[in-house]
């Protein structure tokens, strides 16, 4: 992807194109690198979640609103953005990256350009890209039980009614390193149920397949 194409997708033209560059290139690629820029991106990360979570549910508890958050901003959430936006494409990475890299370092740039847009146009610039990329995850929030992801909801679900827990298998791993893609089953005996899921890493896989069980048990 170009970078023309980048700032496109997330809706920034950068004034100062060199922190963008700096965004997109891994330490092993050499200097400078993003990671003065995650470090940035990190906090205005957290503060611009924090504050949309506050807004959007003003009768939750803080001990709701810290989990909620925690999910967010969790690595393999930080992860599907960057798929969303094809990021792999446009990283500088190091030859030994470029074979092995993982859902860190898609993880690590998403915040880095958090960090780049906020040093080149301030903090609501940030928090606009921000809020309009994590809408779907703030959708997939609301949809369910209060800072608990699929998976824990499911389980608890089942535990409930006194039945098994679900198994959970791989089927499938597929794609460059960079940008893996997972199919995962969710295997449950009673009453017999199997769902598949996809991700950008083996754990969201495993949370769409249980997303999928859990909405077909309470339809």
């Amino acid at each position: 992807m170009s970078s023309a194409k980048l700032t496109a997708a997330l809706g920034h033209a950068f004034a100062d194109r060199a922190l963008l560059q700096t965004a997109l290139t891994h330490r092993s690629f050499g200097l400078p690198n993003n990671e003065r820029l995650e470090f940035i991106g990190d906090g205005v990360l957290n503060c611009v979640i924090a504050v949309a979570l506050f807004k959007r549910y003003p009768e939750l508890p803080e001990g709701d609103l810290s989990r909620m958050r925690a999910n967010l901003v969790r690595q393999d959430a930080l992860h599907r953005l960057p798929l969303s936006l094809k990021l792999g494409d446009a990283l500088r990475l190091g030859e030994r990256e470029l074979k092995s890299g993982g859902p860190s370092i898609l993880a690590a740039a998403r915040a880095a350009l958090s960090g780049a847009i906020y040093l080149d146009a301030g903090f609501e610039a940030a928090r606009n890209v921000i809020a309009r990329l994590y809408l779907p995850l703030f959708d997939e929030l609301s949809s369910g039980p209060v800072g608990k992801d699929a998976k824990t909801s499911l389980q608890e679900w089942l535990q409930g009614r006194k039945k098994p827990l679900p198994r959970y298998q791989l089927i499938e791993a597929s794609g460059a390193a960079h940008e893996q893609r997972f199919a995962v089953a969710c295997e449950i005996d009673n009453p017999p149920l199997r769902t598949i899921g996809e991700g950008s890493s083996r754990r969201l896989a495993e949370q769409a397949a249980a997303a999928g069980a859990l909405k077909a048990l309470t339809a």
